[in-house]
């Protein structure tokens, strides 16, 4: 039996779309951000730095070989797969040596961390809803720009001289209106214009209802709205195919929890191994 380059793609593309091996990308991501996020302790990087080092590059290796085999098993349909090129250029960022100037690339390694979003179809339907949600969130985020600039206007003419260092100028109206509308220390700036105005209270509840209460709560229905059209369309065209992927996510989610629960332990029995160490030295004292 003579074997064909077909055949061996078609070989390759059921090994990369199988359940173990996609649960085992994932972990490796998971793994890899737990690394990454270990490597921000000094103590750690002290003790351990080379075996994150060593991790890291394995990680990088698997991700190499990964792409390598994703791209020989779909050809160009792989370059026709958004989520393929963000894996593609995610994994070529890494790779990139992070010295000299380009030594802020390294920071950038943890965006290896988002690859779990292309990893996981639930994620991808997230993502792709808030995309699909732009155009409506676009027109929305033009009212919201609109209420603001007339709120600044008049914040600046009504209370400009009572409070100049939040109300002096246009720019300073319209990013404290911004700071009310997130919640953040608004009842101080209206108690401190009321005590001047008894009256402005009006204008802030009016302008917090509006923006915050309206507004804002118009781009979650837009998001909603679109993650339902897309979840249906996708049901509509494959409901089976909907069903197993779901399955799929949530034995990609135990096996991640599972990961995440043994890191959690090793990261405990190190530490614990530590204090061990350290109040034996302490005990012994320095040696003669």
């Amino acid at each position: 039996m003579s074997v064909t380059l077909p055949s061996v793609r078609a070989d390759a593309r059921r090994r990369a779309e199988s359940p173990w091996f996609q649960h085992t990308i994932t972990a490796v991501i998971v793994a890899n951000a737990v690394c990454l996020g270990l490597d921000t302790v000094p103590e750690i990087v002290q003790r351990y730095g080379t075996i994150l080092v060593v991790l890291d590059r394995g990680v990088l290796v698997i991700f190499v070989v990964e792409l390598v085999l994703r791209v020989f098993a779909y050809g160009r349909a792989f370059w026709r797969d958004p989520w393929s090129v963000f894996d593609f250029l995610v994994v070529a960022m890494a790779l990139i040596p992070s010295t000299g100037g380009l030594s802020v690339l390294r920071a950038l390694r943890i965006l290896r961390v988002l690859r779990l979003v292309s990893a996981l179809p639930s994620l991808r339907r997230v993502v792709g809803a808030l995309l699909a949600a732009m155009p409506g969130m676009g027109s929305i985020a033009g009212l919201l720009a609109l209420v603001q600039y007339v709120a600044a206007v008049m914040a600046t003419k009504l209370f400009g001289h009572i409070m100049p260092e939040k109300f002096g100028s246009l720019g300073w109206s319209l990013f404290t209106l911004f700071q009310i509308m997130t919640g953040d220390g608004w009842s101080d700036i209206v108690l401190t214009v009321m005590r001047t105005q008894p009256l402005a209270w009006i204008f802030f509840v009016v302008y917090i209802m509006v923006s915050t209460f309206a507004v804002l709560n118009l781009f979650m229905a837009v998001v909603v709205a679109s993650m339902e059209s897309q979840i249906s369309d996708e049901i509509g065209k494959d409901p089976e195919g909907a069903q197993r992927e779901e399955e799929r996510d949530t034995e990609t989610l135990q096996a991640v929890q599972r990961l995440t629960d043994e890191v959690s332990a090793l990261h405990t029995e190190l530490a614990v191994l530590s204090r061990v160490v350290t109040g034996g030295r302490d005990r012994t004292g320095p040696p003669p």
